[in-house]
């Protein structure tokens, strides 16, 4: 420990709860509006919270500001970590969830961008309490460490090794030089998106309380809705779920793109590998999907969508099955139908894209399409080699050459993700989850997905889980958040280790 600059990570967790009680702060009108008791435990919290901000800061001043790699993994974890205490004060302060094993869980799970919840009566809540719900995926969507990162000019703090850390995804393709440049400029992308989304919604039907929610959390990829029924309660509204679709998708799309893309450089989006698998595979995956809606679902299961072949069926098996299918690869978890009634194929497929993931550079979980493509390159260029044992023939994304640290990088990621999916799954059994529900669990609390299978599908919630299960889904979220590594590197004994 003696290596490490304490002081620096005490004064950087001090400013993220800052900001997090500032965050809380907006959610109070809210409920003053809407005349809840709810307004003084939010604003409450939020006092409690700056004030822990304010000691942390200003008590731990430090010699020298310089992050080194150590510091921004401990940063990183523990400004989660203490995003999660701090961000479960407005649920127990409230009342509206007065268990600690719930709260944390409820939060870390929005932080996250998850979208699992313990909540069985989402529409008896306090709105204050609903919109502070969504605003921690939206904090968690992009990440409040780069937030931070876009002020810490002002602080004299560089943050190159914090971005590289926290930031989704195997790549952090830079839209500017400096880092903090790099961080306004997705902010402002992201802050952008979620207005835009908001305004649509507005129109389309939702009252303006629903289309600030959602918005939030769609542009987060995290799933947390103020309806019982999630999106499935504008099926009468089919609009409001082609906007949800839309942003969904762009949600999920390397946030580097939407920048070219507001710039006007289309090309270049269609240049991306990674882009275009996600978007042929997504239209191809709907059209499988639809299909088996309108054709082959199982007739002893109880189906969501009915078959007359008249065009308003047809039109409402592409919205469900184009919904569903983004909610899940982008990690969404918003749910317009139970996908798990359609045919045991469909929940077979919707399982197998619980490991795909979205784009390098979104707020979507899960292992990332961009790793996928460069497994499946190596894999086949282990064919070539094998009829060819000379020959040099490197991995190529994006017509350059991958450096094969990187390649080995993916393909540890990738082992240790299956590794951890699989024993989380036999632990989740222990709490007593059955076989198939534990699958589903662990598959959904590590990717951040939400929604699953078995007792925790699209129809059900994780409020019937033990504590020691919500516990252990609740560190499967935080360590699937931050890409593994940055988490377990801080159970090796070499990273404590002084040099």
């Amino acid at each position: 420990m003696g290596s490490l600059n304490i002081k620096i990570i005490y004064r950087f967790l001090g400013l993220t709860a800052i900001l997090n009680g500032i965050f809380m702060f907006i959610a109070v009108p809210f409920s003053i509006y809407h005349q809840e008791a709810a307004k003084f435990g939010i604003l409450n919290a939020g006092i409690v919270t700056v004030a822990i901000g304010l000691l942390l800061y200003f008590f731990n001043k430090p010699t020298s500001t310089n992050i080194q790699k150590k510091e921004g993994y401990l940063i990183v974890t523990l400004g989660w970590l203490i995003l999660s205490v701090t961000g479960m004060l407005p649920y127990l302060f409230s009342g509206a969830i007065p268990n600690i094993t719930n709260a944390f869980f409820e939060t870390l799970s929005g932080y996250s961008t998850t979208g699992s919840s313990i909540l069985t009566d989402i529409e008896s809540m306090p709105k204050g309490i609903l919109f502070w719900r969504s605003a921690t995926h939206w904090i968690g969507g992009m990440g409040i460490i780069v937030l931070t990162i876009a002020i810490l000019p002002l602080l004299g703090i560089g943050g190159m090794q914090l971005f590289m850390a926290e930031a989704p995804g195997p790549s952090t393709d830079k839209l500017h030089p400096r880092i903090s440049d790099t961080a306004k400029r997705l902010w402002l992308i992201y802050v952008s998106l979620t207005l835009t989304e908001f305004l649509l919604l507005r129109v389309a039907g939702m009252t303006w309380f629903d289309a600030i929610n959602h918005a939030m959390a769609t542009m987060s990829t995290g799933g947390f809705s103020t309806k019982n029924a999630s999106l499935a309660h504008y099926n009468a509204l089919p609009f409001v779920q082609y906007i949800v679709i839309a942003f969904m998708f762009i949600a999920g799309t390397n946030f580097v793109l939407s920048y070219f893309a507001l710039k006007g450089k289309i090309k270049k989006i269609f240049e991306s590998e990674e882009f275009k698998y996600y978007f042929f595979g997504t239209l191809l995956l709907t059209a499988v999907i639809t299909v088996i809606i309108l054709f082959f679902q199982d007739p002893n299961l109880q189906t969501a969508i009915k078959h007359p072949k008249v065009w308003g069926a047809t039109e409402s098996a592409i919205r469900h099955s184009l919904f569903s299918v983004i909610s899940v690869i982008t990690t969404t978890g918003f749910v317009s139908a139970d996908f798990t009634m359609w045919s045991f194929f469909a929940t077979g497929i919707f399982f197998s894209l619980f490991f795909v993931g979205g784009s390098a550079g979104s707020t979507s979980g899960g292992v990332k399409i961009v790793r996928h493509i460069v497994m499946l390159k190596n894999s086949f260029l282990e064919f070539k080699k094998a009829l060819h044992p000379n020959a040099i023939v490197p991995v190529r994304y994006d017509g350059k050459t991958v450096n094969q640290t990187i390649v080995f990088n993916i393909i540890s990621f990738f082992i240790i993700y299956m590794c951890i999916f699989v024993v989380s799954s036999t632990i989740l059994t222990f709490f007593g989850l059955d076989f198939i529900s534990a699958l589903g669990a662990a598959a959904s609390s590590l990717g951040n997905i939400g929604p699953a299978v078995g007792s925790v599908s699209p129809v059900d919630n994780f409020a019937h889980l033990s504590v020691g299960a919500k516990w252990f889904c609740s560190f499967l979220m935080l360590i699937g958040r931050l890409e593994l590594f940055t988490v377990l590197i801080l159970f090796s004994p070499f990273f404590w280790r002084k040099n």
